[in-house]
């Protein structure tokens, strides 16, 4: 049950044209909710349902929005949420909700979903979500709030809500930027004559608002509506791919509410289908008590459902589909999938441990055939899902765990020898990459292994990011396999910390280079994201940014005009 004290009722002037709600510190709207899963909470596997999960989500952040106001709010939207924990009868929910900031007449709330196994005690985070209430009328008056700032730092740095703000705004452009890609990329993709149709996959569901499904204003609970469509994306999604399981939701946005009586017309149909994951697009409209016309009162972009399937082929046969009347659907799929994996590793990316090995030149053997071997098996991973496709670029992004790890290939008319001789040297980079801004030789060790010391310019006004790194670098030992420049961070005493930069880490990076031709080669760049290198690759996983094709398309540039002044 949730626990919080009931504020005293306010005393507002009638000649008020302005409701001013009490001015109140963040601290006192905390709110915290636990519930024991029952049987009756949860599916056919024993699992608990996502859409009961989302009524508690709902109603938690309601409480702590109207402690903090002091009066009546109502959900604006929620921001997406990734589930990434599995619950299961039995075990206990805690659900923590409070504000953290208020606006005029809106605020964020934050909420930190945990499951708790009774028998062992460990506690797991199921969820993080934020979600923003406006305050409700009363009567004629506008009501209006005082901003409020969180009570300490600590609320500061964990919770950041202007820079959550900020990022809705973001990637809304980012779904308008990224539309014209996406033809180009998908008209390479989906020449394939085993697409299957998802017209069978619509789904149309009616309800009737009921009073045990309103909430204390009489509107229809916002948790309940998000219940039911969670009840019809995942109806729509098992038609295609069997049981599946919610894992992730895009933004709830409400448009407008509904009350007891109405009824709601609830429609999903399946847009697009990836490798491990399809994504479901849902509606609603309302159909008024006295009124046959619909009223579109509620839409989300599309949930994402997660294919669980035991078998791996049936999973890649049903991989591909196609869409007879919802092209706009299907690649808007496409885009808010690149914006939802972004959004996750922005918003939930934690500093890691040290990365960093210490540089020993006794050992550099060993750490020379660690560094190779950790890139040899990172570009082996075979579910790379394209994200970009331009001429002669192509970039791939793959999530294993939680890893994200971005892959760019570029097509390159120059000799594999001479692009390889090129690109081992860093101290060049900075010619072509602006995300360097300059790159020493430190320290070498024969012409195999060198460490260099790269500084790269702020981000988002940041300061400056350095990177001590291990450059390994290999010939192939027969024909047909390629050549390799591997990098990883590395810890070198006569290079400490910078006072004006921050030092970050690289955990495996470089370029796999395969001869295509005489003069022609695939240069392949791979890159698993650290909390220091994603800055700046995350403006282009969200679709605001086209650094890394700039960055390729430039690169290429300088390696075929490098083999050109070599010739004369």
């Amino acid at each position: 049950m949730a626990r919080w004290t009931r504020r005293p009722p306010l005393i507002v002037d009638p000649s008020s044209l302005v409701m001013e709600a009490p001015k109140m510190p963040t601290t006192q709207s905390d709110v915290e909710m636990c519930q024991s899963v029952l049987p009756c909470h949860a599916n056919h596997r024993g699992e608990l349902g996502a859409g009961q999960l989302l009524k508690w989500i709902d109603t938690t952040a309601c409480l702590a929005a109207e402690k903090h106001a002091g009066v009546p709010c109502v959900t604006a939207s929620m921001d997406d949420i990734q589930f990434e924990e599995t619950v299961r009868v039995g075990q206990i929910i805690n659900v923590k909700a409070k504000v953290n900031r208020a606006f005029n007449s809106s605020m964020e709330v934050g909420i930190r979903v945990s499951v708790q196994d009774v028998q062992t005690g460990i506690l797991k985070q199921v969820c993080v979500a934020y979600s923003t209430f406006v305050v409700k009328p009363v009567g004629s008056q506008k009501v209006r709030q005082p901003n409020s700032a969180p009570h300490c730092q600590a609320i500061v740095t964990e919770q950041l809500p202007y820079s959550h703000r900020t990022l809705r705004i973001s990637m809304t452009e980012g779904i308008k930027t990224s539309f014209p890609f996406c033809f180009t990329t998908d008209a390479a993709n989906r020449k394939d004559s085993t697409l299957k149709s998802t017209e069978s996959t619509k789904v149309e569901s009616i309800e009737l608002v009921l009073p045990p499904h309103a909430n204390h204003h009489g509107n229809t609970f916002g948790g309940q509506i998000m219940a039911w469509m969670e009840n019809a994306a995942t109806v729509a999604a098992s038609r295609l791919c069997g049981y599946p399981t919610l894992k992730s939701v895009d933004m709830f946005k409400f448009r407008g509410p509904s009350n007891v009586g109405d009824r709601l017309v609830f429609k999903a149909v399946v847009n697009n289908t990836f490798q491990k994951s399809t994504t479901v697009g849902t509606a609603v409209a309302e159909v008024g008590q006295s009124s046959e016309s619909l009223r579109f009162i509620y839409n989300t972009a599309c949930s994402a459902v997660a294919i669980l399937l035991t078998d791996r082929s049936a999973c890649r046969k049903t991989r591909r589909i196609q869409v007879k009347d919802g092209e706009r659907r299907y690649l808007a799929a496409i885009v808010r999938k690149r914006i939802r994996l972004a959004r996750k590793h922005i918003l939930s990316h934690k500093e890691e441990e040290s990365l960093s090995v210490p540089w020993d030149k006794n050992n550099q053997v060993y750490l020379g055939y660690k560094n190779v071997a950790a890139l040899t098996v990172l570009a082996g991973k075979q579910e790379w899902e394209i994200s970009s496709l331009q001429p002669k670029i192509r970039i791939f992004t793959n999530e294993e765990e939680e890893m994200l790890s971005v892959k760019v290939e570029m097509e390159v008319m120059a000799p594999v020898s001479q692009t390889f001789s090129v690109l081992s040297d860093l101290q060049l980079r900075p010619t072509w990459d602006r995300h360097y801004a300059s790159c020493e030789e430190v320290e070498t060790a024969g012409d195999d292994e060198k460490v260099y010391h790269i500084k790269c310019p702020s981000v988002n006004s940041d300061r400056g990011r350095d990177f001590v790194v291990l450059m390994s670098r290999r010939q192939p030992c027969k024909e047909g396999e390629p050549y390799i420049i591997a990098l990883r961070s590395v810890t070198v005493a006569a290079v400490p910390p910078l006072a004006d930069h921050t030092r970050s880490e690289a955990l495996c990076a470089g370029f796999l280079i395969n001869s295509t031709g005489c003069s022609s080669c695939k240069v392949s760049y791979f890159n698993q994201v650290t909390s220091g290198v994603l800055p700046y690759i995350a403006g282009n996983l969200a679709g605001w940014s086209k650094s890394l094709e700039e960055t390729a398309s430039s690169c290429i540039e300088f390696l075929e005009n490098s083999i050109k002044s070599t010739r004369f």
